[in-house]
C-alpha cells in the first residue's frame, strides 16, 4: 500500500498539532493547579542556548504550514511570533489547523518530485518533495515538539507518553 503525501504530512502535522494542544493545556491546568506563573513554563528551556517553550510552539507549527504549503506551491502564511500566553498559543496551534483544513490530497499528489527551494541553516537549499518533507520538514517538526514536551516535563507538569502522542 502507498502512503500518499497528504497523509504523510497534513495528517499526521494535524495529529501532532492536536496532541500538543493537550499538552499545553495540561501544563496550563498545572501552572493553575500548583499556583506557578505560567511564564515560569512559557520562558523555560532545557538549556541556555536553546529556544524557550513559546519560541518552541510557534517553530513547530511554522513547519506544520510551511511544508503542506511548498508543496502544493502556495504561500506560506507568516505568523507575527508574538504569542506570549497558553491562549495564545493555543490560537497559534488552532490557525494552523485551519490551515492544514484547506488542502486535499489532491493538492499534494505529485509533489514528491517537486522540488522544494528554501534557507535552512543560513543556506540555500533544493530537495525534492519527498526528501523535503522526510529530512527537513518533519524531523524540524519533531524535534521542536519534542522539545516542547520536554520542557514541560522537566518542569514537573504530569505528562507521559499518552499526551505527546494524543491519545488522551
Amino acid at each position: 500500500m502507498t502512503m500518499s503525501m497528504y497523509e504523510a504530512s497534513v495528517l499526521v502535522f494535524s495529529a501532532r498539532l492536536k496532541a500538543l494542544s493537550n499538552v499545553l493545556a495540561t501544563a496550563e491546568q498545572n501552572a493553575l493547579d500548583r499556583k506557578i506563573d505560567p511564564q515560569v513554563f512559557l520562558t523555560a528551556r532545557l538549556a541556555p542556548d536553546m529556544f524557550a517553550l513559546t519560541r518552541q510552539v510557534q517553530i513547530a507549527t511554522d513547519h506544520a504550514k510551511g511544508a503542506p504549503s511548498r508543496l502544493a506551491g502556495r504561500e506560506v502564511p507568516r505568523y507575527e511570533d508574538n504569542e506570549a500566553s497558553f491562549a495564545e498559543l493555543e490560537a497559534r496551534i488552532a490557525k494552523t489547523l485551519t490551515h492544514l483544513e484547506t488542502f486535499s490530497p489532491t493538492d499534494l499528489d505529485g509533489s514528491d518530485d517537486k522540488m522544494i527551494e528554501l534557507r535552512l541553516g543560513g543556506r540555500e537549499i533544493t530537495l525534492a518533495g519527498m526528501q523535503y518533507l522526510l529530512h527537513a520538514a518533519m524531523p524540524n517538526f519533531y524535534f521542536h515538539v519534542t522539545t516542547a514536551y520536554d520542557i514541560l516535563r522537566h518542569n514537573g507538569v504530569p505528562l507521559g507518553k499518552s499526551t505527546f502522542l494524543g491519545s488522551r
